[in-house]
């Protein structure tokens, strides 16, 4: 028993002298603490340069904490959310870009955060249309992209004569086009499944909502297919005359067998 208590005795020794040496370990000393602002700054920028996202982020969000209601902050700000997107943490970026549209939305930079808004929900489509042939577009985030059109139509609409208005009415048109197929291939999906009335609905969807885009072309087609399955040759031939007189070289209307094809493969 003696033996024992000695052990128990010396392993709390032991344990007690490990934890005192490591609270005397020095503790790591914070090496931006005794640099300046344009230090500070220098090394953002840096870390910038070189694609070091992390350390980016790390001394933007240190500078907009030395003075937050200062110009600089504001930048540091625009510059934390950028280094957070290009580090993969959209959803972060995106609170911070938020943030400042809200905080700032007469900045001069303001044109600039709504680009920068765009582009983040953007960029995560951006390749959809070059994957369509491997690659199920209903299974593109509709929202994602209506969130990046309507940050991109904020600066087409009030701020035109920014740098930004043209690349940004371009990427418009391209989600136009990319929503209206993701709605045309819904309804596809529901042709196939004999779901004929949802897949009306889809196709109206493109009709209304996304005029003039090429998607057009075959939810009319979809259109056609649906009403006659459910027996409504009246509106079959009502959206037959409307795509053969907006698509007048419309393989569906100048190749009956083309068509047909099409109805098989669907």
């Amino acid at each position: 028993m003696r033996v024992l208590n000695k052990l128990r005795i010396a392993a709390i020794t032991i344990a007690a002298t490990i934890i005192a040496g490591c609270h005397g370990f020095p503790k790591k000393l914070d090496e931006t603490a005794v640099w300046t602002n344009e230090t500070l700054y220098a090394e953002a920028q840096n870390a910038f340069t070189t694609g070091n996202w992390r350390k980016c982020s790390e001394y933007f969000e240190l500078l907009q904490g030395r003075d937050s209601f200062g110009h600089c902050a504001q930048q540091a700000q625009i510059n934390v959310a950028y280094c957070e997107w290009k580090d993969n943490k959209i959803a972060s970026a995106k609170q911070v870009i938020n943030r400042f549209i809200q905080l700032h939305p007469d900045h001069p930079d303001i044109a600039y955060a709504y680009y920068l808004k765009g582009l983040m929900s953007f960029n995560a489509n951006l390749d959809l249309f070059s994957r369509l042939t491997g690659q199920d577009i209903t299974e593109l985030d509709p929202q994602a992209l209506r969130d990046s059109h309507n940050a991109f139509r904020v600066i087409v609409e009030q701020h035109p004569s920014s740098k930004y208005a043209p690349d940004a009415a371009q990427r418009m048109r391209y989600i136009v086009n990319a929503l209206a197929s993701h709605e045309a291939h819904t309804a596809d999906y529901y042709y196939r499944r004999g779901a004929y009335i949802a897949a009306i609905n889809r196709a109206k969807i493109v009709l209304q909502e996304y005029k003039n885009s090429p998607a057009t072309e075959d939810a009319l087609h979809l259109m056609i297919l649906s009403y006659h399955a459910l027996n409504l040759p009246q509106l079959a031939n009502d959206a037959q005359r409307i795509l053969t007189s907006t698509f007048p070289n419309s393989l569906y209307v100048t190749d009956h067998s083309y068509a047909l094809r099409k109805d098989e493969n669907l």
